[in-house]
């Protein structure tokens, strides 16, 4: 399937999820359907609840594997989520596979103040000096490696202005958010070269369904977990700092990777707590 292709039948699942109207689309028989790590109904979640689609839209397409992706929000009662959505197609361009992740703030564990849904040029614009599809999952796996128990190694490569959205926040050169979290004040590889993420024990279930080779975008899905075991560390440049999570602790997430010449240009991240080391269903098909 092409492009425009794959754009269409996002098209008509986003207008039949804002319509409460699953079964306006075309299911493969025994299609999976999932919401926030667990395998649902089709029909079941979120097409219960949703009251409309938010305004921020950002869609990518792999045509190899006829997958297709979306970031954006939902709006149901109570607040404005951050939304992550994945479809796979077959060859007759029915819905195979259904992957949602929405970011609840009020039940998602963590709670993000101040959360803006926008658009960012350098996510839609075509590679200038494009990669392999191999070397593209490489630096993102990367920079998984990166975070893992992060000590400043540096496994993938950063463009020097990289930024990093997480769950509607900028979490990089971020002064306002450096006053809740200060390392948010640094740049990605800045942040990673000080060992902050040490915590992070490990990154779980890594998959990297989709490739948008025209656009430079990798859709990562994973888990980071938390020990809680490590109570204090140091930092590589000598100061001892406190862990921010003190139990055992898990976030699902959902990752895009914008990669041109061979560097991580941006990152768009959305990510919710679930059950300690709680497993994925995608990986038992």
């Amino acid at each position: 399937m092409n492009r425009a292709d794959l754009y269409a039948v996002l098209d008509r699942f986003l207008a039949a999820l804002g319509a409460r109207d699953p079964h306006s689309l075309d299911w493969a028989e025994g299609a999976f359907h999932s919401e926030n790590n667990v395998m649902l109904e089709i029909g079941d979640g979120v097409w219960g609840t949703i009251d409309r689609l938010g305004d921020y839209k950002l869609r990518f397409a792999d045509e190899k594997t006829a997958q297709v992706g979306y970031f954006g929000t939902v709006i149901e009662p109570i607040e404005e989520s951050a939304f992550t959505l994945r479809l796979a197609l077959n060859s007759a361009g029915q819905i195979t596979e259904c992957e949602m992740l929405i970011v609840r703030q009020s039940d998602s564990g963590i709670k993000f103040e101040n959360c803006r849904y926008w658009d960012k040029p350098i996510l839609n614009r075509e590679v200038e000096a494009p990669v392999s599809r191999a070397e593209m999952v490489r630096l993102s796996n990367g920079y998984f490696d990166t975070l893992q128990r992060n000590d400043g190694t540096i496994h993938t490569k950063f463009h020097p202005d990289c930024n990093r959205v997480e769950n509607g926040v900028q979490t990089t050169r971020n002064p306002d958010f450096a006053k809740i979290v200060p390392v948010s004040a640094l740049g990605c590889e800045e942040q990673f070269r000080m060992g902050n993420y040490r915590y992070d024990d490990d990154l779980r279930a890594r998959r990297f369904p989709l490739v948008d080779e025209q656009r430079g975008l990798v859709l990562a899905f994973g888990f980071i977990d938390h020990s809680g075991r490590l109570r204090e560390f140091q930092l590589t440049d000598g100061r001892t700092v406190k862990s921010p999570v003190l139990r055992p602790h898990s976030f699902y997430i959902s990752e895009l990777f914008k990669i041109d010449h061979g560097m991580i240009e941006q990152i768009e991240a959305n990510f919710i707590t679930v059950p300690y080391r709680m497993p994925s269903p995608w990986d038992s098909l």
